[in-house]
C-alpha cells in the first residue's frame, strides 16, 4: 500500500517519550503511529468506541438509581424547545 507524508503538531515531551517507547519496541515512530491509527479506524468501522464502552460498563450508584424516574415528564415534552427557551431566558436572547 502506498504511503503519504503527514505533518503533526505534538508537544516535544510527548514526541520524545514516544520515540523512547518505539525504540524499546524495536519499531519506528511512524509504524507506531500507523498501528494506532489503523486500530482507531478498525474500531470505528466495527462501531466500537472505547469511551462509549467504558460508559456502558460503568456501574450506577444506588443513590443515582434511587433518583431514576423521580421526575415525570409529559409524553409530548419537547426537549429541544425546552433547551431553547432556557437559553433565551438565561442569556436574554
Amino acid at each position: 500500500m502506498a504511503t503519504s507524508k503527514l505533518t503533526l503538531s505534538i508537544e516535544t515531551d510527548t514526541i520524545e517519550q514516544a520515540k523512547q517507547y518505539a525504540k524499546k519496541q524495536h519499531t519506528s515512530l511512524s509504524k507506531l503511529i500507523q498501528g494506532y491509527l489503523q486500530s482507531v479506524a478498525r474500531d470505528n468501522k466495527k462501531g466500537t468506541d472505547p469511551l462509549l464502552n467504558k460508559i456502558k460498563e460503568a456501574e450506577i450508584s444506588d443513590t443515582v438509581k434511587s433518583l431514576t424516574g423521580i421526575i415525570k415528564v409529559p409524553d409530548n415534552f419537547d426537549t429541544d424547545s425546552a433547551k431553547d427557551q432556557y437559553m433565551k431566558e438565561k442569556y436574554g436572547l
